[in-house]
């Protein structure tokens, strides 16, 4: 890795007392407007801002304050961090540090890795954002490496090897601070990973303890896997959310590997699964499972948020997931205790979700898929939602999600070419490429606003293509998110009517975020789609948008106030 110094304004102007981001800095990330500490804007994930100073009265004033190019045509999903005036962004090949006024880079920081790294990435060449803490900034990288950047100088501290390429495994997931405790996920499912969360010491790198997502023999789960057979998948590639009152974070686990369920019949823990892991030492202390013996690829990893309800009259602290299986989750977070499931979008690979077992009751069409024959699903596995976020006002109790409305047709191969698969080979072992069914070619995808008890829509505005950008609500009464034709807009979040959007230069499949600075509100969100959806869909809505990374920010216009240049008289 090599880091770039363009300038030394940042040292200069922010002393490291500034920089040294405590636990408690984290904690009060969703309190803190000036800043964004925290993927997900608080522990809590809700991606709310109670800043109003953009609202619905004066929307139609935003502007862009400034773009910077990334440099790069890989797709840009990750989150921005902002902390003492510095945004602060990563891709798959670097990370920089950028003034949050201007727009103007601080420090560059290369990655440089093997090229047969991307072998075993199934689903775009990205990554989802950084962690940071005690002047440092973390995240990870294709080729399995965790690193610690000096937050003023975006120089490597250290580097920890938490996994190899050859096994399937890469990094994409933003790590997660957690009372003092680094956790980072893995991807790799499709190539037949064993799934593991790790816990880090922020300080030096080392690894403090190890929990898989697969059983080995005799551990408890592994009776849920038909014995002699090769256990994968449970990958962790979407960052959790922490309760710090409980002391417990909650991550969602992928898919089992194969695809193909033909050779793992059996509920398969702990895959497509919460976990509520003790951050200190990577105990799990409960475990539910959405998805068991999933066939169709709906990973579980989705965005776990936290609110408060009231269900039946009582209120609860709860984790909730719009899972990418169609239902729409909430969980007791103390104890794992299922307490509503419902249906967000079209479903028929399940009946209904029983609250007593916490299990799906089966449609015929995932029986029939179970046996090894060709069926018509919905949702797709892309999900009723994939892994963009959603967020959650906490004052409406409602939550703001990019859903889609299509499914496809799944056909298994037969046993015996999915019998002998080895990790870091590809683990699908169903007939590709699958057909996408089309309900409505002009409305394949909405952005809803649910009530996640009931999971009935308040609204639902359609989109030609799905929007597979994440979402932001603020207390403006407006609700942000990005389109794969590269507008980002505003909607009311009481109504969905659009009430401003701006064209971007390439499609959004990033993640909005907004802050304050001297009494000023500001926007951020990344430009440049990618994933499975937009390479390989044919949406022909696609056909002519451009590739091209770029960070956006917005701000409400103002009569130009910069430093004026002498004109010379010709």
């Amino acid at each position: 890795m090599r880091a770039t110094l363009l300038a030394a304004l940042l040292s200069a102007a922010f002393p490291m007392t500034a920089l040294a981001q405590s636990a408690e800095d984290l904690k009060n990330d969703e309190a803190t407007p000036g800043d964004v500490l925290t993927y997900g804007m608080g522990y809590a994930a809700h991606r709310y801002s109670p800043l109003t100073l953009i609202n619905r009265d004066n929307i139609k004033r935003l502007v862009p304050a400034w773009s910077y190019s990334m440099a790069d045509n890989r797709g840009q999903e990750a989150q921005p961090l902002v902390k003492d005036g510095v945004i602060y962004l990563t891709d798959h090949e670097k990370t920089v540090a950028i003034d949050a006024l201007s727009g103007r880079e601080i420090w560059k920081s290369v990655i440089e890795y093997p090229s047969d790294t991307t072998r075993v990435v199934c689903c775009g060449i990205v990554n989802r954002g950084a962690a940071m803490f005690g002047g440092k900034l973390y995240r990870g990288i294709l080729d399995g490496n965790v690193i610690a950047l000096d937050i003023q100088t975006g120089k490597e501290v250290w580097r920890t090897k938490t996994a190899d390429p050859k096994d399937g495994y890469s990094i994409t997931a933003a790590p997660l601070i957690a009372n003092g405790v680094l956790i980072v996920g893995m991807a790799g499912a499709e190539f037949g990973i064993r799934g593991f969360l790790e816990g880090l010491d922020p300080e030096s790198g080392k690894e403090l303890w190890r929990t898989y997502t697969i059983p080995a023999d005799g551990e408890p789960g592994s009776e849920t896997w038909p014995a002699g057979v090769q256990r994968g998948g449970g990958s962790t590639w979407i960052t959790g959310s922490y309760d710090p009152e409980l002391d417990l974070v909650f991550w969602g686990t992928g898919n089992p590997a194969p695809w193909n369920p033909l050779n793992r019949q059996g509920d398969d823990l702990y895959t497509n699964s919460i976990l509520a892991l003790q951050p200190k030492t990577g105990k799990v202390m409960w475990h539910y499972q959405m998805t068991p013996n999933d066939p169709f690829d709906y990973d579980g990893v989705n965005e776990l948020v936290q609110g408060e309800l009231t269900i039946d009259g009582t209120p609860h602290k709860v984790v909730m997931q719009a899972n990418r299986n169609g239902f729409l989750y909430v969980v007791e977070r103390a104890t794992g205790r299922l307490l509503a499931a419902n249906k967000f979008v079209k479903v028929t690979w399940a009946d209904r979700i029983d609250l007593a077992t916490g299990r799906p009751v089966w449609s015929q069409e995932t029986k029939d898929a179970l046996a090894g024959k060709t069926v018509q699903v919905w949702p797709s596995l892309v999900g009723g939602k994939n892994w963009h976020p959603m967020s959650y006002n906490p004052e409406t109790k409602l939550i703001y999600v990019n859903t889609t409305a299509f499914g496809w047709e799944y056909t298994p191969l037969p046993i015996d070419q999915v019998a002998d698969l080895k990790p870091g080979q590809p683990h699908y072992g169903i007939k590709r490429p699958w057909t996408y069914l089309w309900d409505d070619p002009n409305g394949r995808g909405y952005l809803k606003a649910i009530d996640p008890v009931t999971g009935q829509s308040k609204w639902a505005v359609p989109f030609k293509s799905p929007n597979l950008a994440g979402t932001l609500v603020t207390a403006g009464g407006l609700v942000f998110t990005g389109r794969l034709t590269g507008e980002f807009m505003a909607v009311d979040a009481d109504t969905g009517k659009t009430v401003w959007e701006f064209q971007t230069s390439a499609g959004i499949v990033g993640q909005p975020i907004t802050w304050e600075h001297n009494g000023k509100q500001y926007l951020t969100i990344t430009s440049g789609a990618t994933g499975p959806y937009v390479m390989r869909a044919g949406d022909p809505n696609l056909a002519n948008v451009p590739a091209g990374g770029s960070l956006w920010t917005f701000k409400l216009f103002e009569e130009y106030s910069g430093p004026q240049r002498a004109a010379s008289v010709q």
